[in-house]
């Protein structure tokens, strides 16, 4: 993008009107590039002191992980330890956290760092990165995660994101694990689990 039209997102990262900051963070989050970084960063810092703007905060810390800011990393977490009445705010930080922590692309050491953290949504969001980038983990990484989620009933909410992150993967222990969901009473579980029988990836659109 021109670095002008940039410019004018940056601008409006810091409109009076908070529907105006959201809707550039939603842009500059489908752009994804990381020049936008410290614009974001510094947008977000301001943005959490106020909990009625969570949908923007969602967005700003969404961003900032699909634009590959690292230097923001260390805040996030932080961040993640904060109390947030808006519980979508935290799966913004499981999925970002994920993003800016990978040293290569089968890392996902973070994902089990926000799984000992025992909070739902903050490992949900993690779960969801795993899905939405298509990550393929190692053998062991991925037996780990079908044994935590298998703790929880066919029809818990935490299964979803493993079994859509599940086409590229192999093993007996996979197969298994997708098969359960299929009998799943939750449509989406079961309906990913199928996608996920036949291989095949679907182009997520979370929020």
């Amino acid at each position: 993008m021109e670095s002008n039209k940039l410019n004018e997102l940056f601008d409006q990262l810091v409109d009076k009107k908070s529907a105006k900051r959201r809707s550039a963070a939603k842009k500059l989050r489908k752009l994804g590039d990381v020049k936008a970084g410290p614009a974001l960063f510094a947008a977000l810092k301001k943005e959490v002191e106020d909990p009625r703007t969570w949908e923007t905060q969602y967005q700003m810390i969404m961003a900032l992980g699909e634009c590959g800011y690292k230097e923001a990393l260390s805040y996030l977490k932080s961040l993640s330890g904060e109390e947030f009445e808006a519980t979508m705010v935290y799966m913004a930080l499981g999925d970002s956290i994920v993003r800016l922590s990978r040293s290569e692309p089968s890392d996902i050491s973070a994902v089990f760092e926000l799984i000992s953290t025992e909070n739902e949504m903050l490992i949900d969001g993690a779960f969801r990165s795993l899905a939405m980038l298509r990550l393929v983990p190692s053998t062991s990484d991925i037996e780990d995660l079908i044994e935590f989620v298998e703790q929880y009933d066919p029809d818990h909410h935490l299964r979803f994101w493993i079994v859509a992150a599940a086409p590229g993967w192999e093993g007996s222990k996979v197969e298994n694990f997708i098969f359960e969901c299929t009998a799943s009473n939750r449509e989406d579980i079961s309906s990913a689990a199928k996608l996920a029988q036949e291989k095949k990836y679907k182009k997520w659109q979370p929020l």
